[in-house]
């Protein structure tokens, strides 16, 4: 298992927290200091069923002038401005091995993918 995680967001803790509870091995990643590439982000978005707009934080993509229109035609303009301002990445972002794939800011979310690890 893997989460993408911000130490400063109280969300992130609050994951962590819960994949500790649970006994489950897991490795971070900081996605600030460790920032995924366009193709990583893409992938995350496919899994979770989302559109890269989706998993942009909307306050923090518009401070980063992040305004494209959000369709089809410019959803790697979308990826590649995240990766250029990962801030903008919601979070956290939690992946079981077996490609389970939820944004963590819930008890909810971090229980599906607990029962999948």
């Amino acid at each position: 298992m893997e989460i993408w995680l911000n130490p400063a967001c109280s969300k992130c803790r609050t994951a962590l927290a819960a994949l500790d509870d649970s006994g489950i091995d897991y490795t971070v990643r900081r996605y600030l200091d460790d920032v995924p590439s366009a193709e990583e982000l893409g992938a995350v978005a496919h899994r979770l069923a989302l559109e890269p707009w989706d998993l942009a934080r909307s306050k923090e993509a518009r401070e980063a002038g992040i305004s494209f229109p959000r369709d089809a035609e410019h959803r790697q303009q979308w990826l590649e401005a995240m990766v250029a301002h990962p801030a903008t990445i919601q979070r956290p972002i939690v992946t079981a091995t077996d490609g389970t794939t939820v944004i963590g800011r819930d008890a909810v979310a971090l229980a599906a993918v607990i029962a999948a690890e």
